[in-house]
C-alpha cells in the first residue's frame, strides 16, 4: 500500500485572534486510576492558544486523512497543530512535502539518510532519495481528536 497523503490548503489566519476564549481550568488533577473526591475548585481561566501555540505566525492546523499513523495515536479526522518554526529532529512526527504531495510521518535521520516512518505495519517506510523533492513543512506539536 502507498502512504496516505493529504494536500494542504493555504488558509489566511489573523493573529492574534480577534476574540480570546478563556475556559475555566480545574485546580486539581483528575484521577485516571482510583476515583478521588471532587473538590469543585477552579484555578484560573485557560486560553488554549497560550497553551498550544508557541510560534503563532509559524503555526497551522491540518486534518489527518488515512490510517498510516494510527500507531502514533493519529486517526483520520484528527486535527494536528503544526509548528513550522521548529527544526525537525529524528523521532519527531512531521508534515512533509514529498514529490508534490503532503504526508504526515515520523522522521528518522540515520546513516542511510532521512526516512519517513509509518506507524502502521500495512505501510512501508519511505527512504528519501537525493532525487526526491523533499521538504519538512513543520513539526506536529499536538493532536486533537474526539474520544
Amino acid at each position: 500500500m502507498q502512504p496516505t497523503t493529504t494536500h494542504l490548503e493555504h488558509v489566511k489566519l489573523s493573529w492574534p485572534p480577534k476574540r480570546r476564549l478563556k475556559i475555566p481550568l480545574a485546580l486539581a488533577y483528575i484521577e485516571a486510576g482510583f476515583p478521588s473526591p471532587v473538590e469543585g475548585e477552579l484555578d484560573k481561566a485557560l486560553d488554549l492558544n497560550e497553551l498550544l501555540i508557541e510560534h503563532p505566525r509559524a503555526t497551522f492546523f491540518v486534518r489527518v486523512q488515512g490510517d498510516s499513523m494510527r500507531g502514533a495515536g493519529l486517526f483520520s479526522g484528527d486535527l494536528l497543530i503544526v509548528d513550522r518554526a521548529l527544526k525537525a529532529r529524528s523521532g519527531d512526527v512531521i508534515i512533509a512535502a514529498l514529490n508534490g504531495s503532503f504526508t504526515v510521518k515520523r522522521l528518522s535521520l540515520g546513516p542511510q539518510g532521512p526516512r519517513l516512518i509509518a506507524e502502521n505495519p500495512q505501510y512501508r517506510d519511505i527512504m528519501i532519495q537525493e532525487t526526491d523533492d523533499f521538504v519538512v513543512w513543520g513539526v506536529v506539536r499536538f493532536v486533537i481528536h474526539k474520544p
